[in-house]
């Protein structure tokens, strides 16, 4: 079920992007699709378990090469939407940076992998979606993890899809992260520790 934020307005005109990106931010983070805020889930345990691991073992094989970096709940700003992974992967050279070199607050690029872990409340329909938006603005692949079923559903840049379900497969990624060599058994079992 989706939670649909109203905004109270003078008019029957949409709330425009601009609009939403001065609103406060929500816990859980809220995404903007098409003139209509969404809220997303709050998080359970097992989203929460294998956004963390994922998290935790792609940078730990793309951060110390500067390939590149996964951050979790990153607000996202492109194409006139804007989104929150559950996790973002951004090629090092690609990573929003100041003068200084320090990581910008804003990212207003799609990443260039975007992973998504079905909650037991949202709908798939809409997780797709943006998985899809992203592969339109340049995301080189799409995760889509679902804990009930063991399952991932990898989106490529043709929109092709493949499930993988065996549990030593090792589940494809995009090309500047072929260091990471993980199988749908290890992604899984991290909700046995």
């Amino acid at each position: 079920m989706l939670n649909l934020i109203s905004v109270p307005r003078n008019n029957s005109e949409l709330l425009t992007l601009e609009e939403f990106l001065k609103l406060p931010e929500t816990e859980p983070a809220s995404e903007y699709i098409n003139g209509v805020i969404i809220q997303k889930p709050m998080p359970q345990g097992e989203h929460s378990t294998l956004q963390g691991d994922l998290v935790s073992a792609l940078n730990g094989t793309l951060k110390p090469p500067k390939v590149g970096r996964a951050y979790p709940e990153l607000r996202c700003t492109f194409g006139g939407i804007s989104i929150v992974p559950d996790v973002s992967v951004f090629q090092w050279g690609r990573i929003p940076r100041r003068a200084d070199g320090r990581v910008e607050n804003t990212f207003n690029i799609a990443p260039d992998w975007t992973i998504e872990i079905l909650s037991p409340k949202q709908t798939r329909k809409k997780v797709i979606n943006n998985i899809l938006h992203c592969l339109n603005h340049g995301t080189k692949m799409g995760w889509l993890l679902d804990s009930d079923k063991s399952n991932i559903f990898v989106y490529d840049t043709d929109k092709s899809v493949e499930i993988f379900e065996a549990a030593d497969v090792v589940v494809p990624v995009p090309e500047f992260a072929e260091a990471v060599q993980l199988t749908i058994g290890e992604i899984f079992d991290w909700l046995k520790a």
